[in-house]
């Protein structure tokens, strides 16, 4: 799965790197590096912009609200569970389906977060402990440090209890579509468990899909045949993404800044025996 991720990068850079043609600077966004589920993250994505006359899909940056919310739901709370959507299924589920047929765009991201069980329990029982054992961190990132741009769904969803001129009566919000993880060796890992995880397999059997540049336009456009579009949901090449342990502050939406993305020489669980 994917249930928090760091977006660092400002506007202007996601504006150049993605070709966006329109971007409204009154919709920028902070930079967070905690990144969770009902936070307000940058999409890109192509709509027909109805201003310039041209019919064709314009790509933009948008703000969108992170757990999708389906156009017939009676309520914005669905969000909260809807933050994810598997690729193998998306083009079928009837909460995904017409957002995946009409409605896709790309959440940039340095890399998303995702937590193991860094001491066993029969070494707790050892230890004499009795508590449960800290999860820890890792981050997953591209190797080369180049911006994640993971594939995503986006819908609208009009709150009936407001009048339809009111600022807040429509919700654009957006799901990450998820893949099986990879299985290959990851980029540096070592040969023994202890040495950490050898494949984001090892960490979770989900990770989100990373789309890579190739893919990027036939996914934005609206306009895409269905056939090509389920082609597009292979996982990606394997190798391209790193993990390595980050601080257990990242576990708590309360801390946030860059420093949550450095690395440690070592798992902190390793540290309590």
């Amino acid at each position: 799965m994917c249930g928090r991720f760091a977006a660092g990068r400002g506007p202007e850079e996601l504006v150049e790197r993605f070709g966006v043609a329109r971007w409204d600077s009154a919709e920028t966004l902070a930079r967070d590096w905690n990144v969770a589920p009902t936070k307000t993250v940058h999409a890109v994505l192509e709509r027909v912009d109805r201003r310039s006359g041209s019919g064709a899909p314009v790509r933009q940056l948008r703000p969108l609200r992170w757990g999708l919310v389906p156009s017939w739901a009676k309520s914005p709370d669905v969000g909260v569970k809807m933050i994810n959507a598997r690729a193998e299924t998306v083009h079928e589920r009837p909460s995904y389906r017409q957002a995946f047929a009409a409605r896709r765009c790309l959440i940039p991201a340095d890399g998303y977060y995702e937590w193991v069980t860094g001491v066993d329990e029969r070494r707790l029982e050892e230890a004499g402990k009795r508590k449960r054992p800290r999860k820890q961190p890792y981050f997953v990132t591209p190797v080369d440090g180049s911006v994640m741009a993971m594939a995503g769904l986006f819908e609208f969803w009009r709150d009936p209890a407001l009048p339809a001129d009111h600022p807040q009566a429509w919700w654009a919000t957006c799901t990450v579509v998820t893949t099986e993880a990879e299985t290959a060796p990851l980029a540096g890992a070592g040969t023994r468990s202890e040495d950490g995880p050898r494949a984001l397999a090892d960490i979770h059997p989900r990770m989100p899909l990373v789309l890579p540049e190739d893919r990027w336009d036939p996914w934005l456009d609206p306009r895409t045949e269905q056939g090509e579009l389920r082609s597009l949901l292979a996982p990606p090449p394997a190798g391209a993404l790193r993990a390595y342990p980050v601080s257990t502050r990242v576990s708590s939406v309360a801390n946030n800044g860059p420093e949550l993305l450095e690395e440690l020489e070592a798992p902190e669980e390793s540290t309590l025996f």
